[in-house]
C-alpha cells in the first residue's frame, strides 16, 4: 500500500533544495577561503557583504514582527547585525562604514529581501530560514576555521558566535517544526520552496562575484 501522506514542509525544502544548497556551500570563494587559500582582506570582503544582507534581513524582521505567521520565526536570539558591525570595526577600524561597498549581487540580494519583507510573509520566512539555519549549521564550522586561520579569538568572528542559542540542533528542530505547522496552502508552500531556491541562488551569486571582483590586495571591492 502506497503511503500518500504529504511530506512536512521542512522535509520538502531539504529535499527540493539539496542541490542548490550544495552548490552554494561549494562556491569557489568559500571553498578556497576554508582551504586557507585566501587572505584576511578576502575574509573582510565577505564580512562586508554580510553587513548589507543582514541589514536588509533584520530590518525586514522588524517590519514582520506583527505578522501572525512570520512572527513565529523572529527572535532576537538570532540577530547578527551587531556582531557584524563589531567584526567590521575590529577588522577595519571606526571608519568601516566608509570603507565598504555592496557588490552588485549583494545589492540585488538585499533588494529581494526588502521586497518580500514588505508584502509577503512566506517569502520573508524563506530568506530567514535560509540564512539563519545555515548560520547554525555550516556557519558554526566556518567560524571555527576562520578563527584558526586568522588567529581570532572572538573579535573578528563574532558573527559566528550564537551566545543565546545553547543547543543549535534543538533550536533548528524547533524551527523546522514551526515551518511544518505554518498554515500555508499547497500553492503557498510551493512558493516558499521556490523562494528558498532563490535565496540560495542569490547567495551563490555573491560568492561568485566576490571571487571575480575581489583583488587579493584590496580590502573591499566596490
Amino acid at each position: 500500500m502506497t503511503d500518500t501522506t504529504p511530506l512536512p514542509l521542512s522535509a520538502l525544502i531539504r529535499e527540493r533544495t539539496k542541490d542548490a544548497h550544495s552548490s552554494s556551500e561549494g562556491a569557489g570563494f568559500m571553498s578556497s577561503l576554508l582551504r586557507g587559500e585566501r587572505s584576511r582582506d578576502d575574509y573582510i570582503a565577505l564580512v562586508a557583504q554580510h553587513f548589507f544582507i543582514y541589514a536588509a534581513l533584520e530590518s525586514g524582521a522588524d517590519r514582520m514582527r506583527e505578522d501572525p505567521i512570520a512572527a513565529r520565526f523572529i527572535t532576537n536570539r538570532l540577530t547578527r547585525l551587531p556582531a557584524i558591525e563589531a567584526d567590521l570595526e575590529f577588522l577595519l577600524g571606526p571608519d568601516w562604514r566608509d570603507r565598504i561597498t555592496a557588490l552588485d549581487a549583494t545589492a540585488r540580494y538585499a533588494t529581494r529581501i526588502e521586497q518580500v519583507a514588505e508584502t509577503w510573509p512566506g517569502g520573508f520566512v524563506a530568506h530567514h530560514y535560509t540564512r539563519y539555519l545555515g548560520d547554525l549549521s555550516g556557519g558554526l564550522h566556518i567560524g571555527r576555521v576562520i578563527k584558526r586561520q586568522f588567529g581570532f579569538d572572538t573579535n573578528g568572528a563574532r558573527f559566528y558566535v550564537f551566545d543565546d542559542v545553547a543547543d543549535p540542533t534543538e533550536f533548528k528542530n524547533a524551527y523546522r517544526e514551526q515551518l511544518d505547522d505554518a498554515p500555508w496552502a499547497e500553492d503557498e508552500r510551493e512558493r516558499v520552496i521556490a523562494e528558498v531556491l532563490c535565496a540560495y541562488r542569490f547567495n551563490t551569486e555573491v560568492f561568485e562575484q566576490l571571487a571575480e571582483a575581489h583583488s587579493p590586495g584590496g580590502v573591499v571591492v566596490g
